[in-house]
């Protein structure tokens, strides 16, 4: 992947739908050149989101107090909420030339979460078995989820980094089509070692330094 500078676009808490019209239009805009390579660090409201290939009965049960919505991005189910860091990634692959852009985005959370003192690692998916995309624990818990489109030479969706999430709410469903995998979060892996966690803000800051994303220049 090429060297090219990421615009970083910092925004609070999103509704996911809201969330999803806007990344339309930064798509847009990324095509027509009217903006540069950007990440988008935010968070939502409780969404359980998953994939036009989500078999039915990885998905919870009809009465799950959480909203259910179908996207356009790769991946299974996941769950977004309070305590996690997304990162939607618009890029131009045309322009930044060869090399996989899911790796590239799996070794930069691997060096943000290094960054903050904790140990992760990426996983090979073996032939014929569901995708291991993402980013886990040596022992092999899920740290991150990662999940992507690519239309017309420009991505978009992301990743979604658990901080302090409430790891309850994976275990409604399953997570990434992965019936046996633990997810887990900083705050949990903090514990373990008995150490302070990174807060939201730290976290951003590692994640957006990992990238070379920064705010746009002052006109």
């Amino acid at each position: 992947m090429g060297g090219q500078e990421l615009e970083r676009v910092d925004l609070g808490e999103v509704p996911y739908l809201d969330a999803m019209e806007a990344m339309r239009g930064w798509v847009e805009q990324r095509r027509a050149g009217a903006i540069g390579d950007r990440l988008v660090l935010l968070t939502h409201p409780p969404v359980i989101t998953y994939g036009t290939r989500t078999p039915p009965d990885e998905l919870p049960r009809a009465d799950s107090p959480v909203p259910l919505v179908e996207v356009d991005r790769g991946g299974q189910a996941t769950y977004h909420g309070p305590g996690q860091l997304v990162g939607y990634l618009i890029l131009n692959l045309r322009e930044r030339g060869p090399g996989d852009i899911v790796r590239w985005v799996e070794n930069g959370l691997i060096d943000a979460v290094g960054s903050l003192g904790f140990e992760a690692v990426r996983r090979d998916t073996p032939p014929r078995a569901q995708s291991l995309v993402g980013v886990w624990t040596p022992r092999h818990d899920k740290l991150v989820s990662i999940g992507m489109r690519i239309r017309g030479g420009v991505t978009s969706h992301g990743f979604a980094l658990n901080i302090a999430s409430d790891l309850d709410e994976f275990t409604r469903f399953t997570a990434c089509g992965l019936p046996h995998v633990a997810m887990t979060s900083l705050a949990e892996m903090a514990a373990e070692r008995g150490v302070v966690a990174p807060g939201e803000a730290e976290v951003r800051e590692a994640v957006a330094t990992a990238f070379g994303a920064r705010p746009p220049a002052l006109s």
